[in-house]
């Protein structure tokens, strides 16, 4: 399996993300990249991420805004 993030603009649209990550084995490793490199890919432009398993979508848009974050 692979799971990957899509990088978004507030429209939906997508968009090259700041920091490229890699194809993460499992769920945990995506989330926690995503942890740790929110600020980073938000300041680059992306306000949104959705996370995909092998190309099937897991959830999604989520804002990369604390204010908006729930």
């Amino acid at each position: 399996m692979a799971w990957t993030w899509r990088f978004e603009k507030s429209d939906g649209t997508e968009t090259e993300p700041a920091l490229q990550p890699e194809e993460f084995t499992t769920q945990g490793d995506a989330e926690s990249w995503i942890g740790e490199y929110w600020k980073e890919l938000l300041d680059g432009g992306a306000e949104q991420v959705t996370l995909f398993d092998d190309g099937t979508k897991i959830y999604g848009p989520m804002s990369l805004r604390a204010d908006e974050a729930g």
